[in-house]
């Protein structure tokens, strides 16, 4: 059990049934009434954002959560295949679990979330940057660079992203996994 006072980003809790981690908190203290606490919550099993207020001091259940490393292998019918890298277990996963599947290449080391009490895995979550080879795109023009421009350009994994005109065929680029837009080339 822990209080309010507990909070902090990234903590898991126990709340209407349901996992949650903490993405925002903020204390209040009004000049007339008691004090209380502002959250955001994150649905481990949806994803749904929630507002909520906490009476200051209240006591609430933490829950213990677990991320371990895990190595895409492949993805089939049944899901996507990761293997432990420690144990060397294999387990697959629903799409849904995973935060943006669509730059996920072979081999790529992830971070599984379970739920310690129940081993369940609770989501994916891919590293903030990833480096992948553009497949193709067209040819940028020279000239052509009055404004911000940019093309859209197919990745290894296959999806697509855009990426300013300077960028060419067969480059390594650094994309964004939160929002999906490029970064910069790797050289």
């Amino acid at each position: 059990m822990a209080t309010t006072a507990d909070f902090k980003n990234g903590l898991c809790i126990e709340f209407n049934n349901n996992l949650y981690t903490i993405v925002e908190f903020q204390h209040v203290k009004p000049g007339k009434g008691p004090a209380f606490v502002r959250t955001k919550l994150k649905n481990l099993n949806t994803g749904k954002v929630i507002d909520n207020t906490f009476t200051s001091g209240v006591k609430i259940t933490t829950a213990r959560i677990e991320r371990r490393p895990h190595q895409f292998l492949y993805k089939d019918d049944l899901g996507y295949h990761f293997m432990d890298s420690n144990s060397f277990e294999q387990i697959a996963l629903q799409q849904d679990l995973i935060d943006a599947p669509q730059f996920m290449k072979d081999g790529q080391v992830v971070e599984i979330i379970y739920h310690a009490e129940t081993e369940t895995p609770l989501s994916c979550e891919l590293p903030t940057h990833v480096e992948l080879v553009i497949t193709y795109t067209e040819p940028g023009i020279k000239g052509d660079t009055a404004t911000n421009a940019s093309k859209p350009a197919t990745l290894e994994t296959g999806s697509q992203i855009q990426v300013p005109l300077f960028v060419e065929q067969d480059q390594k680029i650094k994309v964004d996994t939160r929002t999906g837009t490029y970064i910069e080339r790797v050289k």
